[in-house]
């Protein structure tokens, strides 16, 4: 752990109002609380090469400001945590998870149009796009599916690094699938 992480802004209590920022531990933790469940902070800092005091430090941010919690666990020193359980209605936490998901993406895209003249040649270009189509919720999640299945097969090698191939990099995958609504006259009014 480094002096700047102990003495960032963003050690703060939930609820005051204080945004919680992009940090690339705190991102790797959520991605692995997602795809493991539960998680301590040495198995953590296996899986993602930090230190586990690192590790340990972010993880009692995430919680903090309600991104994540404890899990129930048998006693002993290890502490288990896990995404936040959704609230009886099922919307406030998955909310502010996907409001944190969708703000890290974008930083991350943000940093990577601001830094992408310093990549090496054959990184610099990007694969960007978007179009609509007219779909069902039931094609809408197929859709989805299909893309998943896509992916699937290069899934391990962010566990299994020797699965790598030499010019492999991490690459941000971020697909929205989501209805357009309508223009109310509220937009037209700001637009």
């Amino acid at each position: 752990m480094t002096e700047d992480d102990v003495n960032t802004p963003d050690d703060q209590a939930a609820g005051t109002g204080e945004e919680l920022r992009e940090h690339e531990v705190r991102t790797a933790l959520l991605d692995l609380l997602a795809e493991v469940g539960t998680v301590t902070a040495t198995e953590a800092a296996s899986q993602l090469g930090y230190s586990s005091g690192l590790c340990s430090f972010h993880l009692r941010q995430l919680a903090r400001h309600g991104y994540i919690e404890e899990a129930p666990h048998q006693g002993g020193r290890a502490r288990p945590w896990r995404l936040r359980a959704p609230a009886a209605d099922g919307s406030m936490a998955e909310e502010q998870f996907g409001d944190l998901a969708r703000g890290l993406e974008d930083e991350s895209w943000q940093r990577w149009l601001n830094q992408r003249d310093e990549a090496p040649s054959e990184w610099r270009h990007d694969e960007a796009f978007s179009a609509v189509a007219y779909l069902t919720p039931d094609e809408m999640s197929r859709v989805a599916n299909v893309i998943r299945r896509a992916l699937a097969p290069y899934q391990d090698r962010e566990q299994r690094p020797l699965a790598r191939p030499d010019s492999a990099r991490p690459v941000a995958l971020i697909t929205r699938l989501f209805p357009l609504l309508p223009h109310t006259a509220d937009d037209a009014d700001q637009g």
